[in-house]
């Protein structure tokens, strides 16, 4: 008995420092990548004025450097002259076969998620991979005009997310009518797909009746 009870006990310490150290770890090393791909972004500045170049080295510089960099061409291409380069850049890169594609998709795919404010907005569920089971997805897109008119029903597009890896999964044209709004917010949604369904969200407020 007494055996069991230790064991018992060092496995519950065991969790709550798994617990404890697993999300510490993994955001440390989130946050280490994203700063070392921002860094890269100081190979733009010529050699000579490089930190390294200059006697020093500071992690998480390149952050600031892209911030920077977001600025000033935010704020230049808001301007007449700027959008006229950007056009021109644009016509340019079109004439491309295949850079166009690629361009074309990437910018498309930014439009609809920094500015159209329903993208990546409103968490579903869908009857996936097959009747009577259900699977979370992320309306991507609502204006689907000529789909609509070939199917006969107004239609959504509908991103569905793999576990535990959000950034691959499937879209599917689905009627409005099949489709189940919920109330849970897009971070609780991602916190589910990420944990593999461990993290569920918490319960929606009762209703007053």
């Amino acid at each position: 008995m007494n055996r069991t009870g230790l064991g018992t006990r060092l496995r519950r310490y065991l969790v709550a420092g798994v617990l404890v150290w697993l999300p510490i770890l993994a955001t440390v090393w989130v946050v280490r990548f994203l700063v070392q791909l921002m860094d890269r972004t100081l190979l733009l500045l010529p050699a000579k004025v490089r930190p390294e170049a200059l006697g020093f080295s500071l992690p998480g510089l390149g952050a600031v450097f892209a911030f920077v960099v977001l600025l000033v061409t935010g704020i230049l291409v808001t301007n007449l002259v700027g959008r006229q380069l950007v056009g021109f850049w644009e016509q340019l890169l079109k004439r491309i076969p295949l850079v166009r594609s690629i361009y074309g998709g990437v910018k498309s795919f930014a439009e609809s998620v920094f500015l159209q404010s329903n993208s990546f907005r409103r968490v579903v569920l869908v009857e996936y991979p097959r009747i009577g089971v259900w699977s979370i997805g992320f309306v991507t897109s609502d204006q689907l005009a000529e789909i609509s008119a070939h199917t006969g029903e107004s239609q959504v597009c509908v991103y569905v997310p793999t576990a535990p890896n959000p950034t691959s999964g499937f879209i599917f044209m689905l009627p409005r009518r099949s489709v189940i709004e919920l109330s849970m917010s897009v971070d609780a949604a991602m916190k589910m797909i990420i944990t593999c369904g461990v993290v569920a969200p918490p319960p929606p407020p009762a209703r007053a009746a």
